[in-house]
C-alpha cells in the first residue's frame, strides 16, 4: 500500500467492514459464502490501491475464499442445528468437490485474469436470471440424479467455485432446485458445501500465487491477509442473523435485489474487459 495515505484508507476500511456485514448476511440467507459480494468489492479495492492488473482478480478470488472459511463454518453450523443439512449428500460430494477445488487452484496459477471474470459472469448471470424470474420454468427433473451424476456435479462445483472465489452455495442452490429439491434444505446443504470448498480453495490459492510478482506485502500467495482481517469480524456478526432470516422471512424481495446486484457485477466485469 505504498503511496496511499491514511486519509485515503479510511473509506476503504469502511467499505470492507460494510462488505463483511453483507457477506455474512448473504451467507446465512442464501447458504452462499458471500463471494458474489466479496470478489467484486475486493477487485475494485485492489484497483484503487493500484495493484498490477494481472494479480487483481486472482488476489480477489483467493482472499474471498479465505473469508468464506469462517463464514461458511458459521452458516453451516446454524443450519445444521436446525436439522436441515443433507449430510448424506455432503458425504457423496466431499471427495469430488475437494478434487475439483484442487483442479481449479492449479488452473488459477496459469490462467489469464480474464478467465476468472468470464467464469464469474457465466455462473452469476445464470443465477441472476433464475432469481429474477422466481425460478419459474427452471426445472430439469423432479428428483436428484444418480450417484455418478451427483459426483460429476460435485467436481464441477469445485472447479467453478475455485475460479469464482465463492463457497459454491450459488451453484449448489441452482443445481438442487433445478432437480426439485426443497429450497430451505438446499440453502442449508449449500452452506455445508461451502465448508468443503473454502479451506482447500484458500490453501490452493496461497500456493498458486506463491512467488508471483506484483503482490502486496501483506499477501500470502493470492490471499490478502489485511483484507481478510478487516472483513471477517462483521461477517461473523451478521451470519447468524442471515440464518434466522432464511428460516422466517419470504425471500422474494431479497432474491430480486440479489439478482439485480449480480447483473450489475456482470456488467461491470464486461465493461472492464471491453475497455
Amino acid at each position: 500500500m505504498d503511496g496511499i495515505d491514511l486519509a485515503s484508507l479510511v473509506p476503504i476500511i469502511g467499505a470492507l467492514i460494510v462488505a463483511g456485514a453483507l457477506i455474512g448476511l448473504l451467507a446465512g440467507v442464501f447458504g452462499i459464502g458471500g463471494g458474489a459480494i466479496s470478489v467484486p468489492i475486493f477487485f475494485e479495492l485492489f484497483r484503487v490501491l493500484d495493484y498490477p492488473e494481472e494479480v487483481r482478480m486472482p488476489l480477489a478470488v483467493g482472499t474471498s475464499l479465505a473469508v468464506i472459511i469462517p463464514t461458511s463454518l458459521n452458516s453451516a453450523r446454524g443450519h445444521f442445528l436446525r436439522g436441515t443439512v443433507d449430510m448424506d449428500l455432503l458425504r457423496i460430494w466431499a471427495v469430488p468437490v475437494v478434487l475439483g477445488v484442487v483442479a481449479g487452484s492449479v488452473i488459477a496459477r496459469y490462467a489469464d485474469p480474464i478467465v476468472f471474470q468470464l467464469v464469474f459472469i457465466f455462473v452469476a448471470g445464470i443465477n441472476a436470471a433464475k432469481m429474477l424470474t422466481g425460478g419459474k420454468g427452471w426445472r430439469l427433473a423432479d428428483g436428484l440424479p444418480g450417484r455418478n451424476t451427483l459426483i460429476a456435479y460435485g467436481g464441477g462445483m469445485g472447479v467453478l467455485s475455485a475460479l469464482m472465489g465463492i463457497g459454491g452455495g450459488a451453484i449448489t442452490n441452482l443445481l438442487l432446485t433445478l432437480h426439485g429439491y426443497d429450497i430451505r434444505r438446499s440453502i442449508s446443504t449449500a452452506a455445508g458445501v461451502g465448508v468443503l470448498i473454502a479451506l482447500p480453495g484458500t490453501l490452493g490459492y496461497m500456493l498458486a500465487g506463491w512467488g508471483k510478482p506484483g503482490l502486496p506485502g501483506d499477501a500470502l500467495g493470492y490471499v490478502s491477509l489485511l483484507t481478510f482481517a478487516l472483513t471477517v469480524p462483521t461477517t461473523l456478526l451478521t451470519t447468524r442473523f442471515g440464518v434466522k432470516l432464511a428460516h422466517t422471512l419470504p425471500k422474494r424481495v431479497l432474491e430480486v435485489g440479489f439478482g439485480i446486484f449480480l447483473l450489475t457485477v456482470c456488467a461491470r466485469f464486461i465493461w472492464d474487459m471491453l475497455a
